[in-house]
């Protein structure tokens, strides 16, 4: 079907089913939709017109969950901030962004120096009138996400009302969500997956439970209490989660979705075990593209490694540098094209026209693609294996390696429970792998297991071992801190 306009999504659940499930409010879909239309009332009486930015910078609430799409009623653009950041880096993310409204909780206004309009959380009040479903353009533009930014300053994303709409409508589809679906919400809302949990659970008509917890062992207890059937996440919150004893614990659990970075066999192994009963599904995404690609749960057992195909409404090519396909088994550049496409950077034109180029010849969408810089490859069944970043290859001795085929072979032996690669310069081989670990620190048998089951060149010079390993604003591992930390 075609998009609508996002603030749509109220309509996908019955009106008497239970859209919304935290903390202070329970919200039926016709409740959704009152409160989306409060909100957005709210704006307007600020004096908010189409096209104005409108950022949130708080924990999930019932005013972070829904102002997405009651934004996108008032037609204006939503921002969010990941409560995470400090205050220097939301009034980065406020003065890129132009916005002309922030709404934010008492404690983080008081450390924010800004001229721009506030509200605080705790003092705000709907609209008298709520506003009802608009009639926007669903290609205006509806939300810019800011990009983690590990190299320079974050890059606002920005995502028209069909972006995140056709994104909810594919990620729905293919996780199979429906009225039943109970979605523990974890991740943040200021990533693009974190939003779409919102969108695909109104989507396929569920209840969205948003959640932040500060150790995993809450996420283990919020499963249980609220008979979440539905979780997503990235590899480290797992890596978290398998660390502690469910003993049966978790058999709500229908649906795990995995994002944000590689999911080595053995942990894909571990979450098999411990929730058997539950779907589990690899994938791949973009912020530039909102969602890419799902391996099918029922070949994730013969093709661990895989991140599948291209979900509905993406078309995914794997190029070589001419733009051309590239052979089964041969490595290329993913290329993206469909409507999930973003509108590019915002006030950006150089970057977004690095990224956001002609699709490939022989795209059947045409138009603007995003040219990702990640390395793939695609087998004869059609299923992407991911490489590395084209920036994160090295050579070592002449040969071009991949973090992600060190980090493999370490999480291979069962001492390592995480492993990620860096590297620095060496004048005789080019380059000399790093590996940082967390794992039960026997250094000697690590290397024992490289000499047996890996060639000389993916030898580590050195290993660093951590507790934990450090992460950023969206919870992913900061590879830039690590290279750090060897330097």
């Amino acid at each position: 079907m075609d998009a609508r306009p996002l603030d749509h999504l109220t309509s996908f659940g019955k009106r008497d089913a239970i859209a919304y499930e935290g903390k202070g409010a329970t919200l039926t879909y016709a409740a959704l939709d009152t409160r989306v239309g409060g909100i957005a009332a709210r704006l307007v009486a600020e004096g908010i017109v189409p096209g104005d930015r409108v950022a949130t910078w708080m924990g999930k609430n019932v005013l972070t969950c829904l102002m997405p799409l009651a934004a996108a009623r008032a037609g204006a653009v939503h921002v969010p901030i990941n409560p995470v950041l400090k205050a220097g880096q939301a009034a980065h993310i406020l003065a890129d962004s132009g916005a002309k409204l922030l709404v934010a909780n008492t404690g983080r206004l008081k450390g924010l120096d800004t001229a721009l309009r506030t509200i605080a959380q705790e003092e705000w009040t709907d609209g008298d009138d709520p506003l009802g479903m608009s009639d926007h353009d669903p290609d205006s533009l509806a939300a810019l996400l800011y990009t983690s930014g590990s190299t320079g300053k974050p890059k606002g994303v920005m995502l028209s009302h069909a972006n995140l709409w056709y994104g909810a409508e594919a990620v729905a589809d293919y996780t199979k969500i429906t009225p039943e679906t109970r979605n523990l919400a974890v991740m943040p809302l200021a990533f693009d997956y974190g939003q779409n949990q919102l969108l695909a659970t109104w989507r396929g008509g569920g209840t969205v439970i948003p959640f932040d917890y500060l150790l995993p062992n809450d996420v283990k207890k919020a499963i249980a209490r609220h008979k979440a059937t539905y979780l997503a996440g990235i590899p480290p919150l797992w890596h978290q989660l398998m660390a502690l004893d469910w003993d049966g614990e978790g058999e709500t659990l229908r649906t795990l979705t995995n994002t944000g970075g590689h999911m080595a066999e053995t942990l894909y192994r571990q979450l098999r075990e411990t929730f058997p009963k539950a779907d589990i599904h690899l994938m791949y995404g973009l912020t530039e593209a909102f969602r890419a690609a799902s391996l099918d749960p029922a070949l994730a057992d013969a093709n661990p490694g895989s991140v599948g195909k291209a979900i509905p409404h993406a078309e995914l090519m794997v190029v070589r540098d001419d733009g051309s396909p590239t052979e089964a088994g041969q490595e290329g550049e993913l290329v993206q094209a469909g409507p999930l496409v973003a509108q590019g950077y915002w006030q950006n034109e150089e970057k977004t026209a690095a990224r956001f180029r002609p699709a490939p010849a022989h795209s059947s969408y045409g138009g603007t693609a995003v040219w990702s810089g990640d390395r793939f490859v695609r087998d004869a069944n059609g299923l992407l294996y991911f490489r590395a970043r084209a920036d994160a290859m090295i050579k070592v001795s002449g040969n071009r390696i991949s973090p992600t085929e060190i980090e493999d072979v370490a999480l291979e032996h069962g001492g390592v429970h995480q492993a990620v690669m860096t590297a620095e310069a060496d004048a005789e081989r080019g380059a000399a792998i790093i590996l940082h670990v967390v794992g039960d620190g026997d250094e000697a048998a690590l290397l024992s297991h490289f000499r047996k089951v890996a060639p000389s060149h993916f030898m580590p010079r050195r290993i660093v071992w951590h507790k934990a390993l450090p992460t950023g604003a969206t919870g992913k591992v900061d590879r830039k801190a690590l290279e750090k930390m060897s330097a």
